[in-house]
């Protein structure tokens, strides 16, 4: 066998392990243990990943609460798999599900949007004119996407005139890909962006530059791409040893950092775009340009009085303990996901982690206790850096690295095996945690 066969044969030993093994997770659970009885009010706002995996949690553990998930959107989107669909990897309809696809028998579904929450008198309007009580409120409504504050900029160019933005969704993301692709083989001026304000994924902007770079790169060849990435602060990435690393490859790519400009207008006719910086406004031109908007907790959270007094002020996420994710003032209410004010954790894999913090707090004020399980800030960024490589970057609140794999897979390697953790097995792996079973 040559080495070549050898590599090749390892490599499908280790696919079939990964993919077996989260098949196995999956399917072999402990004994289930006697369901606690209640009679709570439960109501979760959000069907995304963080409500939608808590929910199916819940109902194995208990009998007779009266559990309401509240959230207008049909459409469950796999946000991971977005960064893909926008490097024309994969179609936009590899990220969409229908919403009750993923939604457990047995609990009412309301397909309205949250319109209030009053925390004192404990309760939920809806946009369709109902009243929900509850006991216990589960704030998980995601992030709200500011394509209005970057000045002359709108959601109908993304596609064409060199414009990309892959947040705003599927349909957005494969318009990405066409303005994208067009770039990749013409040439030019490449400018990537990230917005000045917390935001999910913060790998994803980065993910792009480099996708981009790497298609551009093979396609038109060496030397025909001038690429730029603009920092909203002065790091490549919130982790100081990841920052470094990306500063790193982007030296050894001829990939431009532009330290603490933050997009604030787009003229699309003369291809400009201006960013805010500490000695003002500065005017860039491109032949491609990517838009990553400032991203918000939802209205409904910031008219509340759920939100931070003292930080996030801009933004309004939810005021919450960042071990326990319970809110400090009102303990009767939980925040998960992009909305939690947590300093880290706008992640699918911060979910993953957050979930079962919450529901062991939950179960406990159930049955009058205190809840032992706390949340260290655990997030994930699968850091694509080529087709075919990537970095699996886990760290935690306090920045340090936190490898699932240490001695097999190394955080900050370019490896084909952390390129197979993004593009095939973590899918299945977050298909598991919709099911609660991750």
């Amino acid at each position: 066998m040559t080495k070549r066969d050898e590599f090749l044969a390892s490599r499908r030993g280790f696919l079939g392990l990964g993919i077996g093994g989260l098949a196995l997770a999956a399917a072999v659970q402990p004994a289930a243990a006697a369901k606690l009885q209640t009679k709570a009010r439960i109501v979760i706002i959000g069907a995304g990943a963080a409500g939608t995996a808590l929910v199916n949690r819940l109902v194995d553990r208990l009998d007779g609460a009266a559990i309401t998930v509240v959230d207008p959107s049909a459409e469950h989107r796999y946000q991971p798999g977005l960064s893909l669909v926008a490097a024309g990897l994969k179609p936009a309809s590899y990220t969409q599900s229908r919403t009750t696809d993923w939604l457990p028998k047995g609990i009412s579904y309301i397909a309205e949007a949250a319109a209030a929450i009053d925390p004192i008198a404990k309760t939920v309007a809806t946009s369709g004119g109902q009243t929900l009580a509850y006991d216990f409120l589960i704030v998980a409504p995601g992030l709200v996407l500011d394509h209005g504050a970057i000045e002359g900029f709108s959601l109908d160019m993304v596609g064409a005139n060199g414009i990309g933005a892959l947040y705003a969704g599927p349909d957005y993301a494969a318009k990405t890909w066409q303005a994208a692709s067009a770039f990749a083989s013409s040439g030019g001026v490449g400018l990537f962006t990230r917005p000045g304000t917390e935001m999910k994924c913060a790998g994803a902007p980065l993910k792009h530059t480099f996708l981009i770079e790497d298609i551009a790169t093979r396609t038109a060849g060496k030397g025909k791409h001038e690429m730029h990435y603009a920092a909203h602060d002065g790091a490549l990435f919130g982790v100081p040893i990841v920052s470094e690393k990306v500063r790193m490859l982007f030296k050894d790519r001829g990939i431009a950092a532009h330290y603490s400009h933050v997009l604030k207008a787009v003229d699309a006719g003369r291809k400009i775009a201006t960013f805010a910086t500490p000695e003002g406004d500065k005017e860039m031109g491109y032949d491609y340009l990517h838009v990553v908007p400032p991203q918000r907790a939802p209205d409904v959270i910031r008219q509340s009085g759920l939100s931070w007094a003292d930080k996030w002020t801009d933004q309004g996420w939810v005021e919450v303990d960042k071990q326990t994710l319970r809110h400090l003032r009102f303990p009767d209410i939980f925040a998960l996901g992009d909305v939690a004010g947590v300093p880290k954790g706008k992640t699918a894999a911060s979910v993953k982690w957050q979930v079962p913090v919450v529901e062991d707090h939950l179960i406990a004020a159930l049955q009058g206790k205190e809840g032992t399980a706390a949340y260290d800030g655990y997030t994930s960024c699968p850091l694509i850096t080529r087709v075919g490589r990537a970095m699996l970057v886990e760290f935690d609140y306090h920045n340090n690295l936190k490898p699932s794999f240490p001695g097999i897979i190394a955080p900050l390697e370019e490896l084909w095996i952390s390129w197979l953790m993004k593009e095939v097995a973590l899918k299945a792996t977050y298909n598991a945690m919709l099911r609660g079973k991750a």
